[in-house]
This record gives structure tokens, C-alpha cells and sequence, in this order.
């Protein structure tokens, strides 16, 4: 800084600053206001850096869910980031993973979107999303999707946490927070549900997976009655 200062020479930032400190206007009904999108990371807790082994089988799963939605005949998204982990795990997935999201949106909603673990789509539509929940805090990815409620209240996408078994109750108790169950949309808890990894993988087993409609996802998943 001091160099840049006594030099007077202006550096261009890089991408990923520029996504750091960017911030973008959204219009409510009484006023404008300034809202950030924070970067997806892969934490533990706090400021901890999640351990190999549980970020290696985070992406076992993303690329399964990857694999799961293609398989059905899905265009799939995975962050940027997560691509090359996503495709060492399941290459064959490369061939309907998307380079860009083909939607319509304002700014804020599709860097909102563009971080979610994985998406289906078809054509212009998002079927289904998921957030793969590897952390003992289970909270990045229910962000992730309330966001994406908050700004798009009227978005009809079928929302899924993927996590293991253990950490069932705890993504239960996170979902219904008062700070999501009171979203204009409604309850977060309406509009997502839970899947173990476990039902996941059954999922992922069976044949013939081309010929079954995403609706059979709903028969692997978990709402907060049930």
C-alpha cells in the first residue's frame, strides 16, 4: 500500500476482491436498500478450514447429486470453484454442466444463485436445489437458500438440504429459526427439505434413472413433519 501510495500508480483489483467488497441495491416496497452476497467458503466453525476428509466427501456427494440430475436428463450447475472437485469425482457429468445460468434474474439474485452447491435445470427453469450441509454448524447453505427466498419471494423451486444422518435434527432446528420462519414467501421449512446422504446414495443406486421424473426425489426427502 505504502509502494502504491509513493508510486501513485492505480492497480486493477482481481476478480475475487471485487466480489469481496461488492455490494448491490435491492428495492423493497418502502425503500431501497444495500445488500452483500457473501462468497461461499468451506468452513467448520468461525474462521476454521473444514478437514480434507470431510471436504473431500462434500464433494462425493455434490458430484453424486451432479450425477443424479443428469442422469434424468438435467442440465446441471455447480459453483466455479467446485467444478474440479465435482468433475475428478464423476466426469461424465461434464457433458451437462452448464457455463453460465441461462436466467433471468437481476444481479443480486443470480450471485445469490450461482453459489448453490448444485441445481437442476431445464431449459430457463430451476427444478430443484441443493445445498450440501458438511459442517457441524449447518447454516451456510439454509443462508444460501432463505436469500434466495428473500429476493424472490415468488420463486417456486423445490429447495433440499443434503447432510448426514447425525445432523438431521440440527438442520431441523436451523430451518426453523425465526429469521426464516418469517420470510414474506412463508416458512423456509415449506419450501425445504431434508436428505441424508444415506437416501442419496439409495437414490443414486437404482437403474434406469433416465427414465424417472425429478418427483421421485420427494420420495427420498424429509420435511420437518415427518
Amino acid at each position: 500500500m505504502q509502494a502504491q501510495a509513493i508510486s501513485q500508480l492505480v492497480y486493477e483489483l482481481d476478480d475475487s476482491l471485487k466480489r469481496k467488497i461488492e455490494t448491490h441495491r435491492v428495492n423493497r416496497a418502502d425503500k431501497v436498500v444495500t445488500v452483500s452476497v457473501p462468497q461461499k467458503v468451506d468452513e467448520v466453525d468461525g474462521n476454521e478450514t473444514a478437514p480434507v476428509q470431510t471436504l473431500r466427501e462434500s464433494h462425493q456427494i455434490q458430484a453424486l447429486l451432479a450425477k443424479v440430475g443428469a442422469q434424468m436428463g438435467m442440465s446441471i450447475w455447480v459453483p466455479v470453484n467446485d467444478r474440479a472437485p465435482v468433475l475428478s469425482e464423476q466426469p461424465e457429468v461434464r457433458r451437462s454442466l452448464l457455463e453460465r445460468l441461462p436466467l433471468n434474474y437481476d444481479s443480486t439474485t443470480l450471485r445469490t444463485i450461482e453459489q448453490i452447491d448444485v441445481l437442476w435445470i431445464r431449459g430457463r427453469y430451476i427444478v430443484r436445489a441443493f445445498e450440501v450441509e458438511h459442517t457441524t454448524s449447518v447454516y451456510s447453505g439454509i443462508l444460501r437458500m432463505a436469500d434466495l427466498l428473500a429476493l424472490q419471494p415468488n420463486v417456486d423451486i423445490r429447495l433440499h438440504i443434503v447432510a448426514p444422518l447425525e445432523r438431521r435434527e440440527k438442520v431441523f432446528q436451523e430451518i426453523r429459526r425465526p429469521v426464516f420462519s418469517l420470510l414474506e414467501k412463508g416458512p423456509l421449512a415449506e419450501s425445504c427439505t431434508y436428505i441424508s446422504y444415506d437416501s442419496l446414495r439409495e437414490l443414486a443406486s437404482q437403474k434406469h434413472l433416465a427414465h424417472f421424473s425429478d418427483s421421485v426425489l420427494d420420495e427420498y426427502a424429509e420435511g420437518e413433519d415427518e
